[in-house]
């Protein structure tokens, strides 16, 4: 069976969470951090083409905050420099979303990772959260270290654009981001994984739902989530429902690297809804 990569796979996702509502709902599609991006919203013509232009500035706003590949954007230079003063109120909030999950999971959420893809052999002790520093009025990285926040910038983009369709009076949408956002519902989403393909549908409603397949976009031979302490994914997919998407990205992350043992832990520590797991074999496992 072909592939499916990360983006390609939440396309199908999305495509199956619109058909319902299709012959009444308005949708736009672009691209976010790279990937494809999907905005479907019901509402009067001139309030949604108010609130879709207020959705795509948010959009690239947050580009210019988080993305990887952008050389002027925030992340990239915190990386080059290894400090920001002040931090953009944006990323500071998102870092501390970050301290929180590595906190839960035991480390295995790990943005500084990043160093593994600059140098595939690096210094083991450059891959530690722990020495980034995170203030309101500086971050600063550990020398040598350098972030990525891919696991996470997808969630918190769908969080931004939710907001700023939310604060122009719109109630009924469905965002991806690279994770998806509901406002109002119920939206069906598909739940994909790149070895079974559709392995079940989840219904939202004012809820989101992020999901990780570490081999669904593979750098070489070597999948796209990096375990901290040079482990292998133990699931095929990981999908996390939860109040918001950042929350449900950098738990869908860190939990494809995560014992089903320890689920349980992780949801409660970070009041996530529900998690489902798929694992080499297809099997289906949900908590």
């Amino acid at each position: 069976m072909t592939q499916l990569t990360r983006r390609r796979f939440l396309t199908i996702s999305a495509a199956i969470a619109v058909a319902p509502r299709m012959a009444t709902a308005s949708t736009w599609r672009g691209y976010a951090l790279g990937g494809q991006a999907e905005i479907t919203l019901r509402g009067p013509s001139d309030l949604t083409r108010v609130a879709l232009k207020a959705a795509t500035d948010t959009l690239r706003r947050g580009e210019a905050l988080f993305s990887l590949y952008d050389p002027t954007s925030t992340l990239s230079q915190l990386n080059r420099t290894g400090h920001l003063r002040p931090p953009p109120p944006e990323f500071h909030t998102l870092l501390r979303e970050a301290n929180n999950v590595h906190t839960a999971t035991n480390g295995l959420f790990d943005p500084t990772v990043q160093s593994l893809w600059q140098v595939p052999n690096a210094d083991p002790s450059l891959i530690d959260w722990t020495r980034v520093q995170i203030a309101p009025d500086a971050i600063t990285l550990g020398a040598g270290q350098a972030i990525t926040l891919n696991g996470i910038a997808q969630g918190a983009i769908t969080d931004m654009v939710t907001a700023a369709l939310r604060d122009h009076g719109l109630t009924d949408c469905l965002v991806n981001m690279g994770e998806f956002a509901a406002l109002g519902g119920p939206w069906t989403v598909g739940i994909a994984d790149p070895l079974t393909d559709v392995v079940a549908t989840r219904r939202l409603h004012n809820s989101a739902i992020a999901t990780s397949s570490p081999l669904a976009d593979l750098r070489g031979t070597a999948p796209h989530i990096h375990h901290p302490r040079g482990g292998a994914p133990l699931w095929s997919t990981v999908s996390v429902e939860a109040p918001s998407a950042t929350r449900a990205d950098a738990a869908s992350t860190a939990l494809t690297l995560t014992p089903l043992t320890d689920f349980a832990s992780v949801k409660q520590a970070l009041d996530l809804t529900r998690i489902t797991a798929v694992d080499f074999d297809g099997n289906i496992r949900t908590v």
